[in-house]
């Protein structure tokens, strides 16, 4: 069985196919700050990339059975298919190979304390938050992130060995691979169906991943899900829920808005305590993200007032309802909802604030989700007042031509939204320039590359002036 002590160095040199993925950087830069030897291997070159190379990373672009040469350790990421030449080679010279999920299980052993953030939606969020908060005390964490936050400059942070602090992805049942002494849970609903058969299957997923926490560890569960209590009846350790419908440990009462968008709210902690809490980031969703940021700070012994104040200083991080500047008096925002829930939260978010219209532009994510998840879509669009859909971003999948994005505008013609398919980039651009007024917003929408939609359009501005 695979095992990984960090100190110890019974790998000298451990190679990373598919180093570039957010995920997988971290791991990366948490490698070369102990001292070993890194190498990898990606397709497309990346700010990432560039700046594991500054770290001493050796990173080829593209995959070759000779990128390999020397490695005494492989880790892939689930992206990576079988026929993977490094991986075969790996593998054919019998050299140790493990996936990036069971690699991260491993590593958090290293750690007195480790704390996994999981659930269909927020896990970035939430864990920069949670982030913000544990960098600013006593803790000295180790972080991972799915994101960049500006607070630990990047997407991950080298601390000591008290903590570790990582996402955790229920994909393919990577949760199953950790078994943190602290697992919040955001949510639970239908995502991944490529792996997951249903929702029942993604609960039973979670249920068990709780039940293999220690029972001297945690658990924070958002109580509002339907299917907490499931999960909670798994597991033997100390659970602490959190919620807005007045039945949780930490719950949030009293809501309002600022005229910016950001939530207030009063924090109730087991009607015990009470406290005044302003975020800086918008939407209904990050108060339920902020609630299981601060009961595991506090869980933790975190003082209160240190957590409000970090809390309140969270300004989010990049490509979640990210400001990217303006054009021609409309707004450009970026965002990385790419989920029903997730669209309709970041809508409903940035309505509050928009002047004049909302414009959509939306790039699906995988023709599995796109698919499964059609008719939930076509629900999720409808505080926008307009919605421009691209081609969808195929990431791990082939086009097998079963679904497309024009489906998914013809579903939400039907609801009565104003929805239109554009099928490039450059096409995207020039229809925006010629319809967006004054006081608009327009919102790139995707886990895929639309945001160089905004991106391009500042671009054009900055020349124009």
């Amino acid at each position: 069985m695979f095992s990984f002590n960090i100190c110890e160095h019974n790998f000298s040199h451990v190679h990373l196919i598919g180093i570039g993925g957010i995920s997988m950087s971290g791991l990366a830069e948490i490698l070369l700050m102990e001292g070993y030897a890194v190498s990898g291997s990606d397709m497309n070159p990346s700010l990432i990339i560039d700046k594991l190379k500054t770290q001493g990373a050796n990173i080829y672009i593209g995959h070759k059975s000779e990128n390999i040469e020397g490695a005494d350790l492989v880790v892939y990421t689930d992206a990576i298919s079988k026929d993977n030449p490094e991986l075969i080679e790996a593998q054919k010279r019998g050299i140790e190979t493990v996936d990036r999920g069971t690699f991260l299980g491993k590593l958090m052993k290293n750690y007195e304390k480790s704390i996994a953030v999981s659930g269909t939606h927020g896990k970035t969020t939430t864990t920069s938050m949670l982030a913000t908060i544990l960098n600013r005390s006593h803790l000295e964490p180790t972080i991972l992130l799915g994101g960049e936050l500006d607070e630990i400059g990047g997407n991950a942070k080298i601390g000591s060995k008290k903590l570790v602090l990582t996402e955790a992805c229920e994909y393919k049942g990577n949760i199953l691979k950790y078994q943190p002494t602290m697992a919040i849970i955001l949510n639970m609903e239908e995502d991944h169906l490529d792996y997951f058969k249903n929702i029942d299957h993604i609960v039973a997923t979670f249920a068990e991943y709780a039940s293999g926490i220690g029972e001297d560890g945690y658990l924070i569960i958002n109580i509002d899900d339907g299917n907490a209590q499931k999960v909670i009846e798994n597991t033997k350790c100390n659970v602490t829920t959190f919620g807005l419908n007045g039945n949780g440990d930490y719950v949030a009462e009293n809501i309002s808005f600022t005229s910016e968008g950001y939530p207030k709210f009063i924090l109730n902690i087991r009607n015990k305590e009470k406290y005044p809490i302003t975020l800086n980031v918008m939407g209904i969703h990050n108060i339920y993200n902020a609630l299981g940021s601060i009961a595991a700070a506090h869980t933790y012994h975190v003082p209160m007032e240190d957590i409000i104040e970090s809390i309140k200083d969270y300004k989010g991080t990049h490509r979640r309802l990210e400001s990217k500047g303006a054009i021609k008096g409309a707004k450009i925002i970026d965002d990385y909802a790419h989920h029903p829930t997730e669209i309709k939260a970041s809508l409903n978010a940035l309505k509050k604030t928009t002047q004049n219209r909302l414009w959509c532009v939306f790039q699906p994510h995988t023709y599995s989700r796109t698919k499964i998840l059609l008719n939930s879509f076509s629900e999720s669009f409808y505080d926008a007042d307009k919605v421009i859909v691209t081609d969808i971003y195929a990431a791990r999948e082939i086009d097998t031509g079963i679904i497309h994005s024009k489906n998914l505008v013809n579903v939400l013609k039907e609801k009565g939204i104003d929805a239109v398919y554009i099928d490039s980039f450059d096409k995207i651009e020039s229809f925006l320039l010629a319809n967006i007024e004054n006081g608009d917003t327009i919102v790139t929408m995707g886990a895929g590359n639309v945001y160089k939609i905004g991106e391009a359009l500042l671009e054009d501005e900055k020349k124009a002036i």
